[in-house]
């Protein structure tokens, strides 16, 4: 039990690095936008370039992001039963989503997109708009490597979830 909670540990290490990361990302985010804003309404102009840039940043924030999210407990759920549950019964849906929901939903879009995203990267595919941005294969990228850091977390989610049930570990231990 202790190389599934060094495993566990591990894993929740990751994701706290790269939620970290992708913190800054963020603040990128928003000073891209910012400008943008402004460019449009006080010199009325605007650039693909530019635009392209604020997904971009975007959808790096929102796929590298989710394993970090599920880490602290961000995910979206219905919590009016989830909530009034116990900590081992809690443990026993976490544990039960992860095997049931979770890690088939991440091997599936991972198997997926492992060809789409090999065939951009195959072409360095660049944006198709004069004037954008022309690494798009490495935003594509960022599609499979999202949903690796979820499934690793998903995967630390159901280990902290099973020494739970056994009675080894509290909810405190676990991640976050």
């Amino acid at each position: 039990m202790s190389t599934l909670k060094a495993i566990a540990r591990q894993i929740d290490t990751l994701n706290e690095w790269v939620g970290r990361g992708v913190a800054w990302v963020s603040l990128g985010l928003v000073l891209v936008v910012f400008v943008d804003v402004v460019m449009r309404y006080l010199f009325k102009t605007s650039f693909v370039f530019t635009q392209e840039l604020e997904w971009h940043l975007f959808a790096f924030i929102f796929l590298i992001g989710a394993g970090y999210t599920l880490l602290k407990d961000g995910h979206v759920r219905v919590d009016i039963i989830y909530q009034r549950l116990g900590q081992k019964s809690r443990a026993w849906v976490n544990f039960i989503g992860v095997i049931l929901f979770l890690i088939p939903g991440c091997t599936m879009i991972i198997v997926t997109s492992w060809k789409f995203v090999h065939n951009s990267w195959a072409i360095l595919e660049g944006s198709p708009d004069p004037g954008g941005i022309p690494l798009r294969f490495i935003i594509k990228g960022c599609i499979t490597a999202g949903f690796i850091l979820l499934l690793l977390q998903g995967i630390s989610l159901g280990i902290h979830s099973l020494l739970q049930i056994l009675g080894i570990e509290n909810a405190e231990e676990g991640p976050s």
